[in-house]
């Protein structure tokens, strides 16, 4: 049903473009893309700042490092699963792994060309099961050889909504979904800077120096005008998950400042179609990663 809207949508488009003064010889056609919601792009962006060490951030239940390795194992499950319920000549998704900046080990590189992978009519049946080895295991790699580095340089996540998002994450003619994986702070030395009283950062220093610690946080932050400096116009064609927001311990209402700075951040780039969700084990937000990539 919704393929025979979107091509009535496309003929009531291509008329209108007619110029009826002309007899019917009108101006040339506008090209008109209608998405196919039934196709997928999918992409992750891995925040490698020290929020992964779990020497400075240790977790008794389960390290941090490790639920994301879990969480991006959902988010493939959730990819394949999407798949593999359409008719095989309409296949048309893809999924692919980010980082910014990119770390130094120049394997990462050659680990991201592995997890970047599409599906189209003539993928054969046995690529289901590489892409489900590629993620099962590079992942794994990739936060080995971050941990190993130690030269945690924190994550550029602005500078990549601000550049990068655009033409990495949005296809005109797909349902576009980025997850993030991160704590929820923001902090990168090329891109630190303010404008008025809104950062291109937080950290939990700036929401102490802001006074973002009482029950009154909200009135606080919309009196003063803080929040995130807006790095998009309009990325209303794109579906953002945040998984992973772990707040420094004193401060109550610190998690609450975290996800109010992302969701007024969101509104201002005109992305409806958001989730922020704390860093809880993997088996308890599998179920909304899997909702979060079928849509339904």
């Amino acid at each position: 049903m919704k393929k025979i809207f979107y091509l009535f949508v496309l003929i009531c488009l291509v008329s209108c473009c007619k110029d009826g003064k002309t007899g019917g010889k009108g101006k040339d056609s506008v090209a008109v893309v209608i998405p196919d919601l039934n196709n997928i792009n999918v992409s992750i962006l891995i925040d490698l700042s020290d929020r992964i060490d779990p020497t400075a951030n240790p977790n008794p239940a389960m390290p941090y490092f490790q639920r994301d390795t879990e969480y991006i194992k959902a988010i493939e499950k959730g990819f394949l699963n999407h798949i593999k319920s359409k008719r095989i000549i309409t296949y048309e998704d893809q999924m692919q792994v980010f980082f910014n900046p990119e770390p130094s080990d120049p394997k990462i590189n050659e680990f991201t060309k592995e997890l970047k992978v599409s599906f189209d009519k003539n993928t054969p049946k046995e690529y289901f099961t590489s892409v489900e080895k590629k993620y099962s295991e590079i992942p794994s790699y990739i936060y080995q050889s971050a941990l190993k580095d130690g030269n945690y340089v924190g994550s550029d996540i602005w500078e990549f909504f601000r550049n990068k998002v655009k033409d990495y994450c949005i296809k005109n003619d797909k349902r576009n979904i980025l997850f993030i994986l991160t704590d929820g702070y923001m902090y990168h030395d090329d891109s630190k800077f303010s404008q008025g009283n809104k950062t291109s950062y937080l950290t939990s220093k700036l929401i102490k120096s802001n006074n973002l610690t009482t029950t009154d946080f909200k009135n606080v932050i919309e009196k003063n005008k803080y929040g995130f400096v807006k790095a998009n116009d309009d990325l209303s064609h794109l579906e953002v998950v945040v998984l992973g927001i772990n707040p420094e311990k004193g401060n109550p209402f610190e998690e609450a400042v975290i996800k109010e700075y992302w969701e007024n951040w969101f509104k201002e780039m005109k992305i409806k179609n958001y989730q922020i969700k704390s860093a809880d084990l993997p088996s308890n937000l599998e179920p909304i990663i899997l909702k979060a990539v079928t849509g339904k």
